[in-house]
């Protein structure tokens, strides 16, 4: 019962420097408020443990599964992503109302005699993925706070730093027969199992993920004014946004600056470079005559790598393993509707819970986003 308390006190803690304004902002879709991450990890545990395991249960309010209901089809109606940002009510101090109950029942549940070792999966299923809402809170918050003119600080000394003074060296790997895929006890969610055998050519992979200093360089020698490496559908990206820069690189008087969660900076050359989407990955490998690494060599290859603080894009599409099975219910929505048109991303970021990467983790994102903590690893 304690990892519950800490799990759920750990998302309350991660909203501690915001503006009650702050919680309700939604600059685009692909953003949340963070009341709304609140109550929507709130609702997994009431919708799903408590509601049809504690006899007699009250829901806190019978409107807030339509409110807090992400993409769930076989709980029933939603609002609409985009709509998130409207949502002035219920307040963000009516959500923390309902943050509490909820935690009160749980208690109450955990404690009980309702409580089977059948339960145990699900509840480590709505603590990892209330960790997964925390990285999101993180990824989110700096996006409403980064796009806010006055560039706002989230919170000193918020982050570690991730500097690099070494070279980039590359590790060379045999032709062989590998094996990937989650094994042994503990958590994984559901795309991580079935174990199975890989066959791969040889290859070479980079120790480390690539700076701010050799992105700049690729930035200087017009990398994105010329389409000879960039995929037809990222060339197009850079035309429509006219993109120049990752996202939240400012050039203010000839001065290149980025936005942190400690407020703009100037940008730290030997920072890992974060907040690129997999067009620009792809770019810019095409343009060190390399390429992406595909997450079978990624999982390979990861304990002599130095990974964990930015996710980094693969080559890989997000597609199931062999003998995927979706769960029945609601709970099989978690991962199998996603895998389609969406690239597969390896390691963890510095806004990773705590104990929540594995060498297996299979993140997934669309190929044009650039909003959560995306790194660069070269290949060939």
């Amino acid at each position: 019962m304690s990892r519950y308390h800490d799990v759920r006190k750990q998302s309350e803690k991660i909203c501690e420097p915001l503006q009650t304004e702050d919680y309700v902002v939604q600059p685009v879709v692909d953003v949340s408020p963070p009341k709304w991450h609140l109550g929507h990890t709130t609702w997994f545990f009431e919708t799903f443990i408590l509601m049809p395991n504690q006899p007699n249960y009250q829901v806190f309010d019978p409107q807030y599964n339509f409110v807090f209901n992400s993409y769930y089809e076989t709980i029933g109606a939603r609002v609409i992503r985009t709509d998130r940002g409207n949502l002035s009510r219920p307040s963000v101090a009516e959500i923390y109302n309902y943050r509490q109950y909820v935690d009160e029942k749980m208690s109450e549940f955990l404690q009980s005699d309702y409580f089977k070792p059948e339960h145990i999966e699900l509840l480590e299923l709505g603590l990892n993925h209330e960790q997964q809402h925390q990285e999101l809170l993180v990824t989110d918050i700096k996006y409403i706070l980064g796009h806010n003119p006055l560039f706002p600080v989230y919170r000193d000394n918020s982050l570690k730093k991730t500097a690099i003074t070494s070279d980039i060296k590359m590790l060379k790997f045999p032709e062989g027969v590998y094996e990937i895929g989650f094994e042994g006890n503990g958590f994984c969610f559901d795309n991580e199992l079935g174990r199975h055998k890989v066959y791969l050519n040889e290859f070479e992979i980079a120790d480390r993920p690539v700076t701010n200093g050799e992105y700049l360089e690729f930035m200087n020698s017009g990398g994105y004014d010329d389409f000879k490496y960039w995929h037809a559908e990222g060339w197009d990206w850079v035309k429509n946004t006219k993109a120049q820069s990752p996202l939240y690189w400012h050039n203010i008087d000839g001065n290149w600056m980025i936005y942190t969660l400690e407020g703009l900076k100037n940008i730290d050359l030997d920072d890992l470079l974060c907040h690129i989407n997999f067009y620009e990955a792809a770019a810019f490998a095409a343009w060190k005559g390399m390429r992406l690494p595909t997450e079978e060599e990624w999982e390979v290859a990861f304990d002599q790598l130095n990974w964990g603080k930015r996710w980094e894009w693969t080559n890989s599409a997000y597609l199931p393993y062999p003998d995927y099975k979706r769960a029945a219910g609601a709970v099989g929505e978690y991962n199998g509707k996603f895998m389609i048109n969406q690239m597969v991303l390896r390691g963890a970021s510095e806004a990773t819970p705590e104990g929540h990467s594995r060498n297996t983790y299979r993140n997934f994102f669309p190929t044009n986003l650039q909003w959560q903590f995306t790194g660069i690893r070269l290949a060939k």
